[in-house]
């Protein structure tokens, strides 16, 4: 389970504010990537908070009510539209919203911890962390705020595109969301820069 030991130690080394960031949706062929940033209390503890990717959506949905309520904790979110990753690609776009979502933090934290690897251009300190949503406590928390918010964004495009199902696989290349694709063609929110998006639109043109 997810603690404060790296939280602990860049405090160790002089940094004061910490924040955690990770980001959901670099792999659907459709939707936004979306990025989560969040500064826990120092004796922040927590039974169940872990990856967002080992819980339930229940689950994820219960702690994002409990983070974004607690008055301790600050947090953002900022998502990067489809037509942006097609334009810069999602690699540069999932950083672009690491990057937004830290400097949305009020206070602004002095160091950021982020999952995966270091971020180029990132407008602060960072630290990366492979695998840190399972290691990090702040990861987590930001695991949780980059999932549900992305999720809820795709439960609008789902009213709005019936069709290809997003309410079901969030814009994941799922077999459905597939078949849908090269039913319907690409919809707005298709990410035209991925290779079966791309595919679905060559077939039908």
């Amino acid at each position: 389970m997810p603690d404060l030991f790296h939280e602990k130690q860049l405090r160790n080394e002089g940094y004061g504010l910490v924040a955690g960031i990770d980001e959901a949706g670099r792999g659907p062929l459709a939707g936004p990537v979306t990025a989560g940033a969040v500064i826990l209390p120092e004796d922040y503890t927590h039974r169940v908070l872990n990856d967002s990717k080992q819980l339930s959506e229940k689950a994820r949905e219960q702690l994002y009510e409990e983070i974004t309520c607690d008055e301790r904790i600050r947090w953002s979110s900022v998502s990067i539209e489809p037509e942006v990753i097609d334009r810069i690609n999602i690699l540069q776009a999932t950083w672009r919203a690491m990057a937004a979502a830290f400097e949305k933090l009020i206070p602004q934290p002095e160091v950021a911890l982020i999952d995966g690897r270091p971020v180029r251009g990132f407008p602060g300190e960072h630290r990366a962390l492979v695998k840190g949503d399972s290691l990090s406590l702040s990861i987590a928390a930001a695991s949780i705020i980059a999932k549900v918010e992305r999720d809820r964004l795709m439960l609008t495009y789902a009213d709005q595109y019936p069709e290809y199902g997003f309410d079901r696989h969030k814009g994941y290349g799922t077999a459905q969301h597939l078949a849908a694709l090269k039913r319907h063609g690409p919809c707005p929110i298709h990410r035209r820069s991925f290779a079966p998006v791309a595919q679905a639109e060559l077939e039908r043109s």
